[in-house]
């Protein structure tokens, strides 16, 4: 069995690893970057009109033969680990014969975010697998691992051909709301592992043990009983265990939370597997907000019905309005013009429940500040990162005592060797490795 880190020996983000025996190939997750070369911010804008043979010679996709839709296909499947877009994002340039292996709330995710967000990846062959369900790709048995992580549905991988064994970890932590996945993972690890290819996003911002979802949630509680204000919240709509902190603080705080359309439909999807809050008769403290920009979005594209069936939820701006320290409401900059014609809610808490990086980006930035300056509102950061701390990437490695660890989705993979007992590889993007 050989393998090479495409993308990811010295970068967080456009994860993609090449694996082969002689008679198979697959890929292991198959991402769009999240910085440039030079370190910059990744803008995909620049590339969108160039095909994929100007995007691998300008090293934005990978070159691997037979990948992609102007060629004869000669890999065997594509294995997606989760739901985020460094992870799965240059899907739309695959060959549509070549299988794709996720999880099956992985591809609703897409789906979804196909439909609101600025993506169109259209997969024509899915196939779905299960934790702890091992499946074959010709002579290649791939085990899926349910981890905990930022992203719902989130996989590690055990990789078996030739005798061999390569663990992925895929992007995991310990402290979100289902650090139990992880505790049991750690009771029960595979074992006889050749080399763990290790995520290592936090390395190099320090060992401080990170804070728990309950934290958050105890924290923005806090927040939320405070007398006479609105508290709105900025937070990714597809971080599931922070809509759940969000929620049971509401519950606990006795607000009602505001969801807009696009948060309420992945919420409701999302229910299918796993109990989740999401607008219905069960759930009456929770509420639907109609966004101009988003109602505009699905019109277009003629997908009203996913408005429509929030129609008995809904909860206006003028409603808000009359009583702001009622509510709790998920937010976007997109969301700015509603909020400007609320006349009642200024002074209000803005609880920031993000990656702070993205405060950098012109657009957060320039919302935060209009809240801030323009509406009084008090601003907050409360969040906590949706990847292992060092205590947890010291716990999985120790548990899984692989012969080599491979720093992957890392800047600081020459840390390694200072923070893990054992042989650490540190590979270049590229480079092939033969177990």
């Amino acid at each position: 069995m050989n393998y090479k880190i495409h993308r990811g020996t010295q970068e967080i983000g456009g994860s993609c690893v090449e694996l082969w025996t002689e008679n198979t190939r697959i890929l292991l997750d198959f991402g769009m970057p999240l910085v440039e070369k030079d370190g910059s911010e990744f803008n995909f804008k620049k590339y969108e009109k160039l095909d994929s043979v100007e995007l691998i010679s300008k090293g934005v996709l990978p070159n691997i033969k037979g990948l992609y839709k102007n060629e004869d296909p000669e890999v065997d499947a594509i294995i997606i680990t989760h739901p985020h877009a460094d992870h799965y994002g240059f899907l739309d340039y695959i060959h549509e014969d070549i299988p794709v292996y996720m999880g099956e709330a992985t591809h609703k995710l897409i789906e979804l975010s196909n439909i609101f967000l600025p993506q169109n990846i259209n997969l024509e062959n899915v196939c779905y697998y299960k934790k702890d369900e091992p499946f074959k790709v010709g002579d290649i048995n791939i085990t899926p691992y349910g981890m905990d992580h930022s992203a719902f549905d989130a996989y590690a991988l055990l990789v078996e051909a030739d005798g061999k064994r390569l663990f992925y970890s895929g992007d995991f932590r310990s402290h979100g709301r289902k650090g139990n996945v992880f505790q049991r993972f750690l009771n029960n690890p595979p074992k006889n592992i050749d080399h763990l290819l290790m995520e290592g996003t936090t390395i190099g911002r320090g060992k401080q043990i990170s804070r728990t979802e309950v934290d958050i949630e105890n924290e923005m509680y806090e927040k939320f009983k405070e007398p006479g204000k609105l508290n709105l919240v900025y937070a990714s709509g597809q971080n599931i265990d922070r809509i759940v902190s969000i929620y049971k603080a509401c519950k606990k705080a006795k607000k009602t939370l505001v969801m807009d359309v696009y948060v309420a439909n992945i919420m409701k999807t999302l229910s299918e597997f796993a109990s989740l809050p999401h607008p219905s008769s069960r759930f009456k403290d929770i509420k639907v907000c109609f966004p101009y920009f988003t109602g505009k979005r699905l019109k277009r594209q003629n997908r009203e019905d996913l408005m429509y069936k929030f129609k008995s939820y809904k909860v206006t701006r003028q409603e808000i309005d009359q009583d702001p320290s009622k509510y709790v409401m998920i937010v976007r900059g997109s969301m700015q013009k509603e909020l400007d014609l609320m006349e009642n809610i200024d002074g209000g808490n803005f609880i920031y429940s993000m990656w702070e990086g993205y405060l950098k980006k012109k657009n957060t930035k320039e919302f935060v500040e209009h809240m801030e300056n323009d509406k009084a509102f008090n601003t907050s950061i409360i969040h906590t990162s949706g990847h292992a701390d060092i205590q947890a990437l010291q716990e999985l490695a120790e548990a899984v005592d692989p012969k080599f660890i491979v720093p992957i989705h890392t800047f600081d993979g020459d840390k390694y060797k200072d923070i893990f007992k054992g042989q650490i590889l540190e590979l270049k993007d590229g480079e092939e490795v033969s177990l």
